[in-house]
């Protein structure tokens, strides 16, 4: 992931774990990527890969306050050194503030993937996600994102689950569909603070696997093929015998790496600190950077696992989730903060997963699979009032989700 601009960003989302990121950089007055760092980035970085597709993506801080040319820059640098025969994708992560009519028909006509943060209704979205006023910014985020729709460019909505909207999951996955979102990540917000403990805005376990089961339950009897929900389209190539391909639940972490606009490199965009900086990509050539000793062991590391984790039947699925949110302490990383939830959706979702892909191995369409799937659902929730509750948090029906 590419940050251009650093952690300069227009707004002043409450969460936001970047910004305070331009602290690391003291020597760094404007926060914007020289034409030397960018064009030996899009060089090196295309030879590095084995192609024949070479996957670009641009985040920040907020990457649309480089400007238009900055990103026609890109392109035809990237046309540049593409070599004959492969081809190059672009993805922008943005808030979405700043997308008007004339970036709207750049993106659409170079073929970005653009990805908006949105995090529902206004009241939930505007709690966390202001500007540097203090206001609320989901009407500015929700024009952008309808400009972008005008316009025909590919959208995802990238949603930051917290404990406010995170306790209201229909209501949530309702306004993003009404909204026209087809593609939807959501992303658990995990705040640590130095006493060990989680802020005030972050999930529970518990509470974000109900968040994640109450959605899965209205996805499987509705928008199966329809919308695309990251984490579940993960599950379903996990069972299927296929790679996820979300670095959070891959076995080892180490290539999802972040360039920030100096050419600084880091192993991870929640690991940008001195202590993890692998060096510069003006004094060494990235692949030596990214295969370096010290990328690797920060890789190997999220694959120390407790005992419990070892245990656990879906350890295959989370491989103990995001370093970022695990337990550290003496002896390394424990615990995902957010297991249980992991834990509670993976073993829910499996007989689903398995009639999904047993449907669409005979063939049958996507109407049919949900058919089944309703079938499923039904038979899955008919219980009484004192039976276990069917999310599987372990308390009765009547005191869950039946209350």
């Amino acid at each position: 992931m590419v940050k251009p601009i650093g952690p300069i960003c227009n707004l002043h989302c409450e969460y936001c774990f970047y910004l305070h990121k331009k602290d690391f950089f003291p020597d760094s007055a404007h926060f914007q990527m020289s034409d030397i760092v960018l064009e030996r980035f899009i060089k090196e970085y295309i030879h590095s890969q084995p192609g024949p597709v070479v996957p670009f993506a641009w985040q920040g801080g907020e990457p649309t306050l480089m400007g238009l040319d900055f990103f026609r820059k890109v392109v035809r640098l990237q046309k540049e050194y593409i070599p004959e025969g492969w081809h190059y994708t672009n993805s922008l992560q943005t808030n979405g503030t700043l997308i008007d009519h004339e970036w709207a028909r750049f993106l659409k006509e170079e073929g970005f993937l653009v990805g908006i943060s949105l995090d529902g209704p206004e009241p939930v979205h505007d709690m966390y996600r202001k500007d540097r006023s203090g206001l609320g910014t989901w009407g500015r985020v929700v024009e952008g994102f309808r400009t972008l729709q005008r316009y025909g460019v590919s959208v995802n909505v990238l949603c930051v689950v917290n404990r406010e909207n995170g306790a209201r999951p229909k209501e949530l996955y309702q306004f993003l569909k009404e909204l026209g979102a087809e593609y939807v990540q959501f992303i658990p917000l995990v705040e640590w603070l130095e006493n060990g403990e989680v802020s005030h805005r972050s999930l529970t376990g518990p509470l974000y696997g109900k968040f994640l089961i109450e959605i899965f339950n209205e996805w499987v009897q509705a928008d199966l093929g329809q919308v695309f929900v990251q984490i579940f389209e993960t599950v379903l190539s996990v069972a299927a015998g296929l790679p996820g391909g979300l670095c959070v639940f891959l076995p080892e972490c180490g290539r999802q790496l972040v360039m920030e606009h100096n050419g600084d490199l880091y192993g991870c965009d929640h690991f940008v600190a001195p202590e993890y900086r692998l060096g510069n990509i003006l004094e060494a050539p990235l692949l030596d950077l990214v295969n370096s000793k010290a990328q690797l062991e920060f890789g190997r590391e999220k694959a120390s696992l407790p005992a419990e984790c070892l245990e656990c039947p879906v350890v295959s699925l989370c491989n103990g989730g995001c370093p970022k949110n695990r337990h550290r302490g003496e002896e390394g990383l424990g615990l995902n903060w957010l297991c249980a939830g992991y834990k509670q959706f993976f073993i829910y979702v499996a007989p689903f997963a398995r009639v999904i892909l047993h449907t669409l191995q005979q063939g049958k369409t996507a109407e049919q699979a949900m058919a089944a799937l309703t079938k499923l659902l039904r038979e899955t929730w008919d219980v009484s009032r004192n039976d276990p509750c069917p999310c599987r948090s372990g308390l009765k029906y009547k005191k869950c989700c039946g209350r």
